[in-house]
């Protein structure tokens, strides 16, 4: 399984098989260049400009946007799980989705804007997760520190941070990145490279948090 992250909550993630999902795909309006990428499943966690840009996605793909237990493929499942964008219930900002996806082997969970720590049902339906994307900068989304304790209850191999700063956003008031790695040792973190690839027999040999 191959990640690259294309900015904001977006990433590509492509199987082994050459199936392709997007994740929260943005537009232009969120300040990253916007690629032309073909997928063929898009999972769009809410309705907000900044994850939904499905317009920008060729290739005709399916598209789950809502709560329940979906098939991509017969080895392709995703699992959909409400949770609050914000932590006042979802009064500020409304719901988002929690994904878990699990093929190859692998539980992958991208948590969408989560606005607050997960309840025992919602930790009870992602269950063991291998591989994590994760909102870290605050504001919009749960901050370093709430992620951080996000990241303790999921207990994931691979956590791949996302939803911070950078400079194509810079005027939005979230963190950077940095923010949340520095909550990790060092050796734990790894930033840089363009993509990550992972099979179920290499988990061990990555770090802890990497940001692509």
């Amino acid at each position: 399984m191959l990640f690259q992250h294309i900015g904001h909550a977006e990433f590509l993630i492509t199987l082994e098989s050459g199936f392709r999902i997007v994740t929260d795909p943005f537009d232009a309006s969120v300040g990253y260049p916007v690629p032309a990428l073909e997928a063929d499943g898009v999972l769009v966690s809410h309705h907000h400009h900044d994850h939904d840009a499905v317009e920008h996605i060729a290739g005709h793909p399916q598209i789950i946007d809502y709560a329940g237990a979906h098939t991509f493929a017969p080895d392709v499942r995703v699992t959909g799980i409400l949770a609050d964008h914000d932590d006042a219930g979802g009064a500020k900002r409304g719901k988002t989705l929690l994904f878990l996806l699990e093929a190859e082997d692998l539980r992958v969970a991208h948590l969408g804007d989560l606005g607050c720590l997960l309840d025992a049902d919602q930790l009870e339906a992602l269950g063991p997760v291998d591989i994590l994307m994760l909102p870290v900068g605050g504001f919009y989304t749960i901050d370093a520190e709430t992620a951080r304790d996000v990241a303790e209850q999921l207990d994931p191999r691979i956590i791949l941070p996302m939803h911070y700063r950078t400079r194509y956003n810079a005027d939005w008031p979230i963190a950077p990145v940095e923010s949340f790695t520095r909550l990790f040792p060092p050796d734990q973190v790894r930033a840089g490279g363009e993509a990550l690839r992972v099979t179920k027999g290499d988990l061990v040999c990555h770090p802890r948090v990497v940001v692509l």
